[in-house]
Order: structure tokens, then sequence, then C-alpha cells
């Protein structure tokens, strides 16, 4: 938690916090309906789905938020001028704080969808509203509340799934170790519950779950609900990556209805990524998270619904035209047409015991939760791409020493020069070409040690607490068994002439079906080739809707 001094509060808050001038007011009244509210009327309150962005008239209105305790703190008072609301306003969901009037209070209320055309239709007033709304809910991420509380150990692996899981959806939570953090101790008294039981999670609207999945917990907090099973989508994207991003805001920025779903969180891969640096316009480089957070605000500025976590399990032709996207407890998505944006999973060591020590030692991406976990500390990463040279990079920052080890004999083979220049410069970094890892040892799930294998034959065996894999990926193509989409021999989606003759561009064997990114066959794995596959493959989306509309009115 970074300090006052350092906070987007106090080197921000003049944009956090404009007030709009009485003309700004005049030009945004036809999105909004006037109301008035007695002193002591509740606006907004935490954990309950708001009205929208507030604007205040008259009156003076109390921002506040809760601790862990219960206690409220001041964030900022609005007055006249002043407009309440951060992301949440804009896709509906609960709020993160409370709003408590002070005296009468009148305002201009506008409801979610009502906002978002404002922010279209009023470029530069709503480009100042849009940052306030960044910026308030960046500062909710510095402070940590209005969200759930996290009680357990910092390195119990289900305490980093649920805070992963938080982090990457761009939501503000708290952890409490009950080791060292006494109100995590009273909380857990206040509870009856059993150290055994841990973690437990106290949502904001006084809910208490025990070691929850995603799924439930987001529930619980109101990061996604129920899907409206009538309703048919233009598009439904499946996979939260760059490219379904990319396809997201380009799609519902020209008119067409759009849901993506993804199992996990926004941003896919390049989510995770500590630093990017060769992405067109970034010359300092941006975290992947900044980057995929910034393209999630814009989506759901031009109206793209989000479903996340959502895991689709198949897909099926509908029995007259589109399909059926199939969930989990029969919950069935409807679309006129599909966008496999799934990308790829991880692979896994193929020796003893990788399962036991997953979540906790052993990791699949370097955030700043897992850098705290290793810091000063020795740490082993296997692989030799992009994704793992930008890893070591960050990790090198944070670990007393980071063995890089790569099975091939060079890593400027499958590495960008630029990584391969700086993994060079770092001091603490050492490379281990033609290295295998070979054992693991440990108990209740920590390591205790890492084994590998040298190119001599040698085997070097070090106390080791945290390994990180960066050894490829698969293709997360194993819900289309049953679809009828033609995959290639290692499971990536056949597109265009090679999934048949006459096929669109990106389009896959099944007509209205298109994949993009790294899921699809012949594509190149980079971030900037999956957010131009997603910019491609709406005008092919307009040509096949278009099509389908023509036939409908012939027939």
């Amino acid at each position: 938690m970074v300090s006052d001094s350092q906070s987007i509060m106090a080197s921000r808050s003049a944009q956090m916090f404009p007030d709009l001038e009485p003309h700004e007011i005049e030009r945004v009244r036809r999105f909004g309906e006037l109301q008035q509210f007695d002193a002591g009327d509740v606006l907004a309150e935490t954990g309950k789905v708001g009205p929208g962005l507030v604007i205040i008239l008259s009156g003076v209105v109390d921002i506040t938020q809760r601790d862990q305790s219960g206690h409220r703190n001041l964030i900022v008072t609005h007055g006249p001028g002043s407009f309440m609301g951060e992301l949440a306003q804009l896709s509906g969901r609960p709020a993160l704080v409370d709003a408590d009037a002070k005296n009468v209070v009148e305002a201009l209320v506008i409801p979610p969808q009502k906002l978002r055309s404002l922010l279209i239709a009023e470029a530069d007033l709503g480009e100042r509203i849009m940052r306030a709304l960044i910026l308030r809910r960046v500062g909710l991420l510095e402070k940590g509340g209005g969200g759930p509380v996290i009680i357990g150990a910092a390195d119990d692996s289900d305490v980093l799934r649920l805070e992963n899981f938080l982090a990457r959806n761009g939501h503000p939570h708290l952890r409490l170790d009950p080791r060292s953090d006494g109100e995590a101790k009273a909380l857990i008294e206040r509870f009856n519950v059993a150290s055994t039981a841990l973690p437990i999670v106290l949502c904001p609207g006084g809910q208490l779950l025990q070691n929850p999945s995603e799924l439930k917990l987001a529930r619980c907090i109101g990061l996604v609900g129920p899907i409206d099973p009538s309703r048919v989508f233009d598009v439904a994207i499946v996979g939260a990556g760059p490219a379904g991003m990319a396809a997201a805001v380009y799609a519902a920025s020209e008119g067409l209805s759009v849901l993506v779903l993804d199992c996990r969180s926004f941003g896919g891969q390049a989510g995770a990524s500590a630093r990017i640096e060769n992405y067109l316009g970034f010359p300092t480089g941006i975290t992947g998270m900044a980057l995929m957070a910034r393209a999630f605000n814009q989506a759901e500025k031009f109206g793209a619904e989000f479903s996340i976590p959502a895991q689709v399990v198949g897909l099926e032709r509908r029995s007259g035209k589109g399909f059926t996207l199939l969930l989990p407890d029969d919950e069935r998505v409807s679309a006129r047409s599909v966008v496999i944006a799934t990308g790829v999973r991880y692979r896994r060591l193929g020796i003893e015991r990788v399962s036991e020590f997953e979540g906790g030692s052993i990791h699949y991406w370097a955030s700043p939760l897992e850098g705290k976990l290793c810091a000063k500390s020795e740490v082993v990463l296997v692989g030799a791409g992009n994704s793992a040279g930008q890893a070591v990079v960050y990790l090198a920052s944070q670990a007393a020493k980071v063995w890089l080890l790569a099975r091939g004999g060079d890593i400027a083979a499958s590495m960008s020069q630029y990584l391969v220049d700086r993994i060079r410069g770092l001091s603490n970094v050492e490379v281990v070409t033609k290295a295998e890892v070979t054992s693991l040892e440990g108990s209740d799930g920590v390591l205790d040690s890492i084994s590998w294998r040298t190119a001599s034959g040698d085997v070097v065996s070090r106390n080791i607490h945290h390994l990180f894999l960066f050894i490829g990926a698969d293709p997360e193509t194993q819900w289309l068994s049953q679809s009828g989409v033609d995959l290639d021999a290692k499971g990536f989606v056949l597109t265009g002439t090679d999934a048949g003759d006459g096929g669109r561009p990106l389009e896959s064997s099944v007509p209205g079906v298109f994949a993009i990114g790294d899921v699809r066959a012949g594509s190149i794995k980079r971030v900037a080739a999956g957010v131009g596959e997603g910019a491609q493959v709406v005008a092919a989306l307009h040509a096949f809707l278009a099509s389908e509309q023509a036939v409908s009115a012939v027939t």
C-alpha cells in the first residue's frame, strides 16, 4: 500500500474530483433525471448497485469508505458542480463507497446506459469524466477498501488465488494475515472460524465465504450476475485477452451488441506481463495489467458487456439461426455469431509433484503478489520466450537471485533482443542453457528445494521455495470438441481458406464462428498481432451478419 504522499489522491486530486461548469451541466441534462434527496438520505451504499453517475446541483454529499471494522472514513465531500461515481457506475455494478446527503440535495442522476451515451456524445467532457472515474478506481485499489476482505496467510495458495483473481479484474480488496494482524484475529474470533478453515472472505454486503471459488466470490461482490437466456447478442466473444478485447472495442463501437466471456479475468497472458516494451505507442513500456485495463474500460464505454468469470464448456448451433454457448449449471448464451479468442493454456512440467506445489510455490505468472512472496530470496524460472524474459526482468528487481533455466542452447533464439540484452546486464540473474528440472522437494504445498540437470549431466540442487514456469502453452480448444469447428494437428483453430473453400478471413469451418489471436492456426503470437486480428474480424462479422439478414429477407 502506498503512502499518503505518494497516493493518486495526493498527486492527481484535481483530475479525480473536477467541478463541472454550469454550461457543461446544461449540456448533459438530456442524459439524466432530476432527483431530490433529504438530509440523511443514502445516495449510494457499499455492496449495492447504485443509480449511476450523480451530478450535484445543490447541497452537500459525503463520500465515505468502510474499513474492515466497519468504521467509515471520509474520502471527499461533494458540493454543487461535482459528481459522484467511479467505474462501477459505468457498468451498473455494486458501489464500493457510501454516499450520504448532509442536507437537502438536488442532483442530476445519469443511469449507466445513458452515461455511456454521454461519454461518446460529449467527447471533451466525456474524456474528463472518464479520466475521473478511472482515477477514482485506482485510488480505491491503492487503499484496498470498498471490496472484500480476505483473511488468511499471505503465502497460502488459496489466498494467492483469490488475490490474483481480484487484482487481475481490477477490483479493490484487502488481505489480513491473522499471524500478524490484530484485526484479522478479532474477525476470526467474531465469526468463530477455525484456523484450518482459512481463508475466509468477508464481502461488502456482510456475507461470509469460506475459501470460495472465483465464481462464488464474483457473484458475492457483484462482478458477475445471471445471463438473460432470452437475449440474443450480435456477437459473443469467448476470451478477454488482447484479441478478444480489441474485437469487443471495435464491434461495440460500431453498434453491435457484444458479450465477452472469460473463465479467469480480462487481459489473458498479456495482462500478467510485468512490463511490455515493444508494443506500438509505449516507448517507455507499460504493464500488461495497465494496458488491458484501459482496453476493458474502453470496451465498457462503448457498451460491450462482460461475464467474468464464466467458463464456456460447449458450442452448439441453434435450431433456427445463430449459436448457443453452453456454461456450467445449465446456463446458456445465445448469439448470432461467435468469436473464439480463448488463447492458450500454460504447460506444466512433466515431472512428479507439480500439482502439489501449484498456487503457493509454483507460479505461471509474475505479478506484484508473487514478487512480494519471493522478495530477497532465490527463485528459479524455466522458459526462454518473451513472457519468460519479461518475468525475469521483473523478478530480478525483487529477488536476491534469479536462475533462468532454458532447455535450448541460446535464449536469443526465442527471445527479443532487447530482453536478452537486459538480462545479460542483470548481475543477479544466472542463465543456464540446456537445463532441465528433474525433481521437486517439500511438504504441505511449500517447496524446499529444486533440482535440475545441466548440459554436462550434473544435477544441481538448491534450497529454493519458488518456481516460475513459462514453458509454452497449448491451445484452449477442448470446449470445441462437439462443435464441428475444425482444428489442426496441434489443436489450433483453422480459418479462412485453410478451413475450406469460400471461407471469410478469420472464419472457421463453421460459418459465423471466427477465431483470432493465439488460438488461431498460423497466427503471430504477439500482443499487437492479436489486437490487429481483433479489429480485422469486425469487418468479417459485419459481412456475415449482413448476409444472414439478406437470406432472412428473401426467405
